[in-house]
């Protein structure tokens, strides 16, 4: 199985959640990647820091462990497709979010996020939540 780590996840294994911390451990053999979404979002997080250039290198480090997924045209299509279904069923999500799990469609990976609960909206979305 193949992993897209969502930034909560990755949050939380920086403050060593336990539970985090040993999913990452017992998933080390599986390939995992993050979106280019959970990596603005992580810049963003340390840009509005008190430390600045820690949480920076932080965030530049994990970009080094971790391939970084591009927004492609394919992710878009899943985008649209997604987002028009979700507003037909009243059950609509933050776009960022919306991204990120279109982003695991379209590669066919499953979100590890501890944001369950507006993911489950999306159909045919594999979901583990690392941090239960």
């Amino acid at each position: 199985m193949s992993y897209l780590i969502d930034t909560d996840i990755i949050i939380y294994s920086l403050k060593n959640h336990r539970q985090v911390v040993e999913n990452f451990n017992t998933h080390r053999n599986a390939p995992k990647s993050l979106s280019v979404i959970t990596y603005g979002e992580l810049v963003y997080g340390a840009r509005k820091s008190r430390n600045v250039v820690k949480n920076l290198g932080m965030t530049h480090r994990i970009a080094e462990l971790f391939p970084i997924i591009p927004i492609s045209p394919a992710i878009m299509e899943t985008f649209g497709e997604t987002k028009a279904t979700l507003e037909k069923l009243g059950a609509t999500i933050d776009d960022l979010d919306l991204l990120i799990a279109s982003t695991a469609l379209t590669h066919n990976l499953t979100l590890v996020t501890n944001n369950e609960k507006h993911f489950r909206r999306i159909k045919g979305l594999e979901i583990e939540n690392w941090a239960t």
